[in-house]
Order: structure tokens, then sequence, then C-alpha cells
């Protein structure tokens, strides 16, 4: 299909006929006490800490689980909700205190706090579901690394209230990485005895059931079509939710979900395209949120396992052939924040995302490949998941269009969403991908530790750099009013404007449409639903 067909497509998709009966006025029959909320891509485990767990999957962390810290909400100023990274809160902790020196935590765990089975949540189950999170290594070690958390030692349960987290040096991210969906906790008594010799840590158990004491229980889960949540009325890691039961429907067509949310069928669809966004926002029966998503960019990635890719030249020609204010038009719809043309080609500050110094160029980039053994051009397929296809295709499409002019041969390459994280991000096999990661703690460092350091699971271009990775090393952890940060932190995004495995395209926002009875919507650094504010009243009345 080319960008012409894919145009003309578009205004031609049909609505699916099965689906739309299914959920006929789903959200009006179903009162105040259920939210009916549509997602366009699959949850594929109950467990976030089993390899391979897909990001719609996160959202079960969060409904379902609990962790010992959360974080405050903030309104914006359009007037919608989001979280406020700056504003660290108790969710099963009651207390905290950190050490004079800056190198341990130490918990206090809620009397009353309890899994749905009526135990009682213990620093016994924090210690062991921090020891799974790093034990099962991939994603979710990763992230406890990225707070100090490396060695199950680390961890030592006072008594049955009390946990004591040792830090092997003082580090910024240490309280807000526990805030973050992989720090969950779990029921350990329960998931120990549904364990066995090959499964230690009960992975198969806990990716159908989960164990939590969160706000929800998952009533039912139907992959590939619905996810039912239901309230926990002995939560007390925060105000009761405001509904009884949350329905998510998986509802691959974007055409349906927009009819769905336009006829009033459901309350809620979530991460709707930048176009439905535009459109919608001028109905008074629909209210549209787009949050910019803090420490997120659109990128192109050019993976150093590709041969011609090795050569810094033909990195950088691609970066000139990109062509952007088209992309940024026609795939975002003018919704986010452009990250090309810099004036200077060094970065003036440590603001990130901040804009690259490339440009649509065609004659810079045949140039650049005509110093390269590829001057008569190469082919290369550019990959892209299918869940995101409403900017990802258009993106790919000119992509492929004005690298075609510099005789870079692109054939585009559809993976299904299921498939996506593993063969893109754990077997990192894509030679030219695109791709969205958005950092969960919002600082530049933590960026590059998930997107530049060889083997993390979004460094999808294989790129290793030994001074990125000692300029990472180095930053991780220290404060940010340090005067050796700065510093090198600029020199970190320097690296990146000069090396480019990652081209910037734009710094998206999330766009969720709903009813305007719908309230307590948030927008989170995940990017995916919490349900725990959820309330339903007439005309935004609860």
């Amino acid at each position: 299909m080319n960008r012409r067909e894919l145009l003309k497509s578009a205004g031609a998709l049909a609505i699916g006929s099965s689906m739309l009966p299914f959920l006929k006025s789903t959200a009006l029959a179903a009162g105040n006490d259920t939210a009916v909320v549509l997602i366009g891509n699959t949850i594929n485990s109950l467990d976030i800490h089993r390899p391979g767990t897909n990001r719609p999957s996160y959202q079960v962390a969060v409904n379902v689980y609990d962790r010992l810290v959360t974080f405050g909400t903030k309104k914006l100023p359009d007037g919608s909700l989001a979280y406020d990274y700056d504003t660290v809160k108790p969710e099963l902790a009651e207390s905290w205190v950190i050490a004079p020196d800056r190198k341990s935590i130490t918990f206090k765990i809620k009397a009353n706090a309890t899994f749905w089975d009526g135990s009682p949540v213990t620093a016994h189950d924090a210690k062991w579901s921090f020891e799974r999170a790093l034990a099962l290594g991939g994603f979710p070690k990763v992230q406890m690394g990225a707070g100090g958390f490396v060695d199950p030692k680390q961890f030592v349960v006072v008594d049955d209230r009390t946990l004591r987290i040792d830090l092997k040096k003082p580090s910024k991210l240490s309280l807000p990485d526990l805030g973050v969906p992989v720090a969950v906790i779990i029921n350990s008594k329960l998931a120990r005895s549904k364990a066995t010799a090959s499964d230690p840590w009960a992975t198969d158990y806990l990716h159908r059931t989960p164990a939590g004491s969160g706000a929800f229980k998952v009533e039912r889960w139907d992959a590939g079509q619905q996810l039912v949540y239901v309230r926990n009325d002995k939560w007390v890691g925060g105000p009761l939710p405001g509904v009884q039961r949350v329905i998510i429907r998986e509802v691959p067509s974007q055409a349906t979900r927009r009819a769905l949310i336009e006829r009033g069928d459901v309350h809620l669809s979530f991460q709707i395209p930048n176009k439905d966004a535009q459109e919608l926002a001028a109905k008074k029966t629909i209210k549209v949120t787009g949050s910019p998503i803090d420490n997120c960019l659109y990128v192109a990635c050019l993976n150093y396992n590709f041969e011609p890719f090795k050569d810094q030249r033909v990195r950088q020609a691609i970066a000139w052939a990109i062509p952007y204010e088209q992309i940024f038009k026609q795939a975002a719809y003018g919704r986010g924040v452009p990250m090309w043309g810099a004036k200077a080609e060094k970065p003036a500050t440590a603001v990130w995302p901040q804009p690259f110094p490339y440009t649509t160029d065609l004659e810079k980039a045949r140039a650049l490949l005509g110093e390269t053994p590829y001057k008569d051009g190469f082919a290369v397929p550019l990959s892209f998941d299918l869940g995101v296809a409403d900017w990802a295709e258009p993106a790919a499409l000119l992509i492929q269009e004005s690298l075609g002019k510099v005789g870079v041969k692109v054939t585009l390459d559809k993976v299904p969403g299921a498939n996506w994280r593993t063969v893109a991000l754990v077997e990192k096999k894509l030679p030219f991908l695109l791709e969205n990661f958005g950092g969960w703690l919002n600082t530049p460092c933590y960026y590059f530790y998930w997107a530049y350091l060889k083997g993390n699971l979004f460094n999808a271009s294989n790129y290793d750099d030994p001074e990125v990775k000692k300029l990472v090393d180095e930053t991780l952890h220290m404060e940010k009013s340090d005067p050796a940060y700065e510093p090198r932190i600029r020199r970190m995004i320097q690296k990146a404007f000069e090396d480019v495995p990652r081209i910037p395209l734009w710094q998206p926002t999330l766009e969720s449409a709903m009813s305007p009875t719908l309230q307590g919507y948030e927008f989170w650094f995940h990017r995916q639903i919490d349900a725990r504010p959820f309330r339903i009243g007439q005309n935004g009345n609860g």
C-alpha cells in the first residue's frame, strides 16, 4: 500500500458490524457503577514481571496491585489531571524514613493493609516481590536497577511491618522507582503455594491469576477481547474507586472505537489517534484530553547490527532524509512538539527532550551517502507495530517515499502488536524500526539508561558507546543540583546528536476521548489506564 492508497482507504474503513451490536448501549445500561473503556491493543499477560509482557498489560499492575508509594496529582493548564512526579505519596507504606547518609530507606507498612484473601500485607511480601523482579531478569530487573536495587540482600525485613532497603549509593531515583508499575507487592504466601521446581516464581499462575491488594480484582479475562475489574472494598491504598466495575474492551478497529464513543455507548476511548482527537474535540458531547508525555519521543531506530547502519555517515544521511514536517502534519496532525530543526549543532541546555539539529535536506543526505560504500543505495525493511499504526503507518510511508529519493529502497514490515515487544525490543533483530519509548522517571539520564545502553530493553538500535555508558553511570543517581550534572547531560545529548542511533520525529501527546459523565481520568507516565479515580455522574456530577 502506498501513501495515496492509505489516505484513500482511511476514509472508507468499515465499522465492525459484529462489534457494534455487542457493545450497543453498554455504557447507558451499566449505570453509574460500571465504567466501559475501549483500548486498541491486546493485553497479553496479567503479570508485569513475566518475560514478554507488553505495554498494554501494565495497566493490570496499576489497578490490581499496590506499591509502597505512589505519585500525587496535579491539574494541567487545560484543566485536565496528570500525575505529579515531584510529589511522592504513601500507598501501602504509611511512612518512610531516609537515613541521614541517604543510603537506606525504611518503610512502615499500613497495619490494616490486606490482600484479597484477607491475609495481611507484610514486609516479607515486599521483599519476595522485589527479589522476584530481579530474579526474572529482563525489563523488571533493569527497571529495579534504575533505582539502585540490584541485589536481593538490599531488602531487609526488620519486622512484619517494617522493610529497610539498603542502597549501594544515594540516588535521586530510588524513592520514585518504588512507585512505578514494576514495583508491585504480591501475596507471596499464595504465589509460593503455586510455584513449582521449574517455575519457582509462579509465573504460570500469576500470568492469569493476580494475587494483589489493589483497588480492583480481576473478575474475568478473555484474552484478546476484554478484561473486567471489580472493586476491592477493603482497599487501603487510597480513596475507594467511584465505580464498582470497569470493563476494558479490546477493539482493534479505530473506526469502531470512534463510532462507539461518538454514539455514547462507552465512557472512555483510551489513546485515540491524533486525527480523531482533532476532530472529536469540536463535539460538545465528547471531552478530549491531550496530555504531553514526559520524557517520550517517537523515533526511527537504526540497528547497528545492520551493516550499512554501522557507518555514522549513513545514519546521519538517513537523519537528513527524514521528511519531518510532512510526518508531523500527516501522522501527528500537528499535535505534539517538533523534535527537529535545532539551530546549533551542540545542545545549549540539559533540557530533554530537545530538538535535534537535523532538517529535511536531501542534498546533504546524498552527499553523505556518496562518501560511503553505499553511494548507490541499499535496501532495508522499515518495521512498525500494527498496534500504533495510526501514526506509524503514515510516518513509515512518508519515510519510504523520501528515502527512495536518495537511493535507499525501503520496504514496510507490519508487525502484530502482540509480537512487537519480543521481536523489536527483546530480540532486537529489526534493522530499521519506528519506536515510541517514554521514560517513567522524568530525567534525561533515565531515558538514556533505557534507550542508549547496550542490552537494555528499549535500545532497539543495539547502540554501544563507552563514553555514553560512563556518562549514564555517572549521572543516573547524581542529584540534578550537583554542578557536575548538567555538563555531563549536555555531552550525553551531544553524542546522541552525532551518532543518531535514534532519530527523533516528535514528542507526542496522549489523546483520549470520553463522555462528559466520566470524571477522574488522569494521565500517567506509564501511558496506561488508571481506573482507581474513576467516577460517573450525570453530566460530570459524581
